[in-house]
């Protein structure tokens, strides 16, 4: 029944992004500068294993900004966003604060602002609740901004701004189905206005093109990733769709399904761009410890983004 050996098909790239990376190091360099506690606004990045790791170091995460119980310390504003209402309320209260947007999300905000000031009406194609969705939304006044969630809400959606569409997108969205939604908008209102540069972001792309790569090739496909994640649930749908109907996310403190993963000749692995590669290791080595195993990593594109931390975390004291 059990296979002697095992081959993994690794997914390059994986994990961490830019975006991830900057916003977890602004934490760290906080804790640095400022010492602790620190306020979050929100799980810095989605990933229960990374902000775990934070709070051990003296960061406090929180929901909403009434939980700040001491007002002398600076509160941090997650990887995705925030409503303009945010960084007005901090102020007024005379909290300081650190923005850990990520740029690519910042992109979008200027983009949706600058539509607005051009007397556009917008689309946000993206997932209610999602805290990036709530940010985009939040940049601008209600009723001038409608979210798209499906092809179905694409085709029965009707304009009665009297102002010219414009969509624009969260930035970690299946590209395949935005592209869907894309197409059903465009059909159905021919002249709407779009992004020049798409706004779903590098890596989310990337991550997508490597699983669509070698899911067809294996009996079951991992990702490794937390169950609030975006980006990760994409990733698992991808392999679905690309030809592993037989693929889950594993977050960090779910069991391994080891049982399955040894009667299976080829498994793939990816990891959600919050998720660190150490999961990603700890994973291949507890099958290592019940089956032999042939690594066969699959690299697409070379990743070399790197964005800047605000100058003030740079300076001393």
């Amino acid at each position: 029944m059990n296979n002697n050996s095992l081959i993994i098909f690794l997914a390059a790239p994986r994990g961490f992004c830019a975006g991830v990376e900057r916003a977890i190091e602004i934490v760290k360099k906080s804790l640095i500068k400022y010492g602790s506690p620190i306020y979050v606004r929100h799980e810095i990045v989605h990933n229960k294993y990374v902000v775990d790791n934070l709070k051990k170091m003296g960061a406090i995460f929180i929901e909403e900004l009434d939980e700040i119980k001491d007002q002398s310390r600076p509160v941090i504003f997650s990887a995705h966003g925030v409503p303009k209402s945010i960084p007005k309320y901090v102020s007024l209260k005379k909290i300081e604060y650190i923005d850990a947007t990520c740029p690519l999300v910042s992109k979008v905000h200027r983009e949706a602002e600058y539509l607005y000031k051009n007397n556009f009406h917008i689309l946000l194609i993206g997932h209610q609740n999602h805290p990036e969705v709530i940010g985009t939304m939040g940049q601008l006044p209600e009723k001038t901004i409608d979210l798209i969630e499906t092809t179905n809400d694409a085709k029965k959606y009707s304009n009665n701004s009297g102002k010219n569409l414009s969509y624009i997108t969260q930035t970690t969205l299946s590209v395949d189905d935005t592209i869907d939604i894309i197409n059903v908008l465009k059909k159905k209102f021919p002249n709407i206005n779009g992004p020049k540069k798409e706004d779903i972001c590098y890596a989310t792309t990337n991550r997508q093109v490597a699983v669509k790569k070698i899911a067809n090739k294996c009996d079951m496909f991992f990702v490794i990733g937390s169950r609030n994640s975006s980006n990760s649930k994409r990733l698992v749908e991808v392999a679905k769709k690309s030809g592993c109907k037989n693929s889950e996310l594993i977050d960090f403190e779910k069991e391994i399904p080891i049982k399955k993963i040894m009667k299976c000749k080829t498994i793939g692995i990816s990891s959600g761009a919050s998720a660190p590669e150490i999961l990603v290791k700890k994973f291949i080595n507890e099958i290592k410890e019940k089956i032999d195993i042939k690594i066969n990593e699959i690299n697409i594109i070379k990743e070399d983004v790197y964005f800047k931390i605000p100058g003030k975390l740079t300076l001393n004291k």
